[in-house]
């Protein structure tokens, strides 16, 4: 059997709230934690918490031009005419001064950002890839030890595609997704539910710098493969809605010929792919401007090696 993998030790940690401004869960969790982060320290690491996109926090809006959490690539962290660019470009340039710069040595160890969506999906943890074996690893930890909902894996990255989310400025990276609920609206469940996760999240870092080793193991996971978008009338109007059999059913199997949009006509309109596939994200109310229905997902089953720090 093969030995563990080594990763160095994690001695800076970020926790973003507010990627997007009305997500508020992970906006109240922020600035509560900005006025006392103690919760957040354990023995061997620092954490930082910070608010993503301070002014659309202040207005409770998604973004104020652009969305934060798509602008995190190289073009826009090297571009050096700013002047007319919208606040949140400048905003990426702001945090990767901070956390970064993305890509470096000198860059934070891993960051957390907390989202929240109006879909089903749940306590989701989202990692840019099955090859990220640190993350993977946290993810296994949180699946076993908070118990209180499902945890499913979502990657949203496909190969060989740039990373382009906030928290990729860090060396390593998982977004919490929880839902469904209202953007502009704080639960406390789900205030209780993230920082529950926010916490085991810490632990696995702890007892991993603490020189734990973590055992080989398989895992379930979703990964992104396409999207599928709401029909529209030739003027762009949306034309369908999604259909109730498929309403909150985040992460179950669609097969070909179950039925994803109901028309105000009462008609239904069937999914013509070939294969089950797995639909993420339904009906998320942020993605309405893009005419977005849902995302597709195949699910899978990832072997990854027993990981230690290095010594």
């Amino acid at each position: 059997m093969a030995g563990p993998q080594y990763h160095p030790h994690l001695r800076r940690v970020a926790i973003c709230g507010g990627t997007h401004g009305n997500e508020l869960s992970g906006v109240y969790l922020a600035k509560y934690w900005l006025r006392d982060p103690s919760e957040l320290q354990r023995s061997t690491f620092h954490a930082t918490p910070f608010l993503g996109n301070p002014h659309a926090v202040e207005k409770c809006m998604r973004y104020i031009g652009r969305d934060l959490n798509r602008l995190f690539t190289a073009d826009i962290l090297n571009s050096k005419d700013l002047d007319t660019e919208a606040y949140e470009v400048k905003r990426v340039q702001e945090i990767n001064q901070l956390f970064g710069p993305k890509g470096s040595s000198q860059a934070y160890d891993f960051m957390f950002d907390l989202h929240n969506t109006t879909a089903n999906m749940g306590s989701c943890l989202i990692v840019k890839s099955e090859h990220d074996l640190l993350p993977m690893h946290m993810c296994n930890y949180i699946q076993k030890h908070y118990t209180l909902s499902p945890c499913p894996i979502f990657i949203y990255l496909r190969p060989g595609e740039e990373s382009y989310g906030i928290a990729s400025v860090a060396k390593g990276c998982v977004a919490l997704e929880l839902g469904p609920q209202p953007h502009g609206v704080a639960r406390a469940d789900q205030i209780a539910q993230m920082r529950s996760i926010m916490a085991c999240g810490l632990d696995f870092i702890e007892l991993f710098n603490k020189g734990t080793l973590f055992p080989a193991f398989e895992i379930e996971a979703y990964r992104l493969v396409g999207h599928t978008d709401f029909p529209c009338y030739p003027d762009g109007e949306i034309s369908a809605v999604i259909h109730p059999n498929l309403q909150d059913k985040d992460f179950q199997p669609l097969k070909p010929g179950d039925p994803i949009f109901q028309t105000l006509h009462g008609e239904d309109i069937l999914y013509e792919g070939d294969e089950i596939t797995y639909p993420v994200f339904i009906n998320e109310a942020a993605y309405y401007e893009k005419k977005r229905a849902f995302f597709m997902a195949e699910k899978c089953t990832f072997s990854q090696p027993a990981l230690q720090r290095e010594l």
